[in-house]
């Protein structure tokens, strides 16, 4: 009852300020139910997610924006993550040690985005929690220091980022960016980021050097070191011959980890029936060449996010056709070339009516015990409505 009281009390609030402000509303309810197979149970988990978009303009040269996030969650809302993990790993945990490797799934309340931006001439600068993304791949971005993709969802929408933002457009096009994300009084650890962008011919290219603090666990002891990352990196996309292509790299350098670097390729092609495909190749030099070298800091790091990916080397394809103007067909397909294993993400998408839209999508893992993805990871599959208002 208290979680819906401010749930009602918000949205009250949210409703009076656009009225009294005229502050443009819009939004969308986004019920899911996901289904998953693990060891032979079948494990239901539903969530209900409600987002209010407030912006206004109703100042000269300046945008005003904030999204506000409800979260409703239902069925089996604990898991505990040595549950997809091999034999081998979970029974290195002892068992007193067990229940500090559960997720819970608690109802929430929280504001993604809240931001102003004011223009003038060829500069903006945006103050506040904002929209930040980098990159030019589809699965991964390895230039991305603030997101990590979903491999499985890489479309979905990314968590706003605290910072200060200039932009710089000189010219159509050529762009610089230059983004100050502070640390509570840590000048040196703060996060920074400077970024040229510029167009030529059919292509645009980026360069950019970032420096942030980084935190590694040691999920044995979960003692975590914090450390400065720096970055250096680029990215390039446009079109040769009628296909698309696109490359995007990094190196880090850790203040006192091993230093490591990741690259991307992709292309992509529409053919005349509207068959659309597209393929990526993603190294990362820090994750494990061998599912063998699999321990439970590399399993539980890329469950959090403090590593990109599980396995060095892996391939990302897509294949959608367009059946009509409301049906798209198609699947994903995740190759782990380190360790030869392979997730299968068959997906169906269709609009129901103007502003609804049904999304279907499985997941299938194929692949030996231990690798990045077995058949111990669970399948089943996912069912989402979006609808805008």
């Amino acid at each position: 009852m208290r979680n819906w009281t401010k749930i009602i009390i918000a949205a009250l609030l949210l409703a009076a300020a656009a009225y009294a402000q005229k502050v443009d509303i819009h939004g969308y309810f986004e019920p899911q139910y996901s289904g998953i197979y693990l060891e032979d149970t079948y494990n239901q988990f539903q969530s209900n997610k409600l987002r209010i978009d407030l912006k206004s303009t109703a100042i000269a040269n300046t945008e005003f924006g904030a999204d506000v996030i409800f979260l409703l969650y239902h069925g089996k809302t604990d898991w505990n993550v040595l549950d997809f993990l091999s034999e081998t790993i979970a029974s290195s945990v002892p068992p007193e040690m067990r229940p500090y490797y559960q997720i819970t799934f608690d109802d929430t309340i929280y504001l993604d985005n809240v931001y102003a931006r004011m223009s003038l001439n060829r500069f903006a600068l945006t103050v506040g929690k904002q929209q930040i993304s980098l990159g030019t791949g589809y699965f991964a971005n390895p230039t991305d220091i603030f997101n990590t993709k979903d491999a499985f969802d890489p479309t979905y929408e990314q968590a706003g980022h605290n910072g200060l933002r200039v932009d710089f457009q000189p010219s159509p096009r050529l762009n610089f960016m230059a983004l100050y994300s502070p640390i509570a009084f840590d000048l040196e650890n703060s996060g920074k980021l400077l970024r040229a962008k510029v167009g030529l011919g059919h292509f645009d290219l980026s360069l950019l050097g970032a420096e942030t603090r980084h935190t590694f666990t040691d999920f044995y002891t979960f003692a975590q070191t914090e450390e400065r990352r720096r970055m250096i990196g680029g990215d390039v996309v446009g079109e040769l011959l009628g296909v698309g292509v696109w490359a995007e790299g990094a190196h880090n350098f850790f203040e006192n980890s091993e230093n490591g670097y990741e690259i991307l390729a992709g292309a992509d092609y529409t053919f005349e029936s509207g068959i659309y495909t597209m393929i990526e190749y993603h190294r990362n030099s820090l994750a494990e060449s061998d599912a063998e070298a699999y321990d439970l800091n590399d399993w539980m790091q890329f469950f959090v996010g403090e590593t990109k990916t599980l396995s060095s080397d892996q391939v990302y394809g897509l294949l959608q056709y367009p059946i009509s103007d409301m049906l798209t067909v198609g699947s994903s397909l995740i190759v782990s070339v380190s360790d030869r294993s392979v997730a299968v993400i068959p997906m169906i998408q269709y609009s129901l009516f103007q502003n609804i839209e049904l999304t279907l999508m499985g997941n299938i893992y194929i692949g030996d015990e231990g690798t990045a993805y077995n058949s111990s990871l669970g399948n089943g599959a996912m069912l989402r409505a979006s609808i805008y208002f």
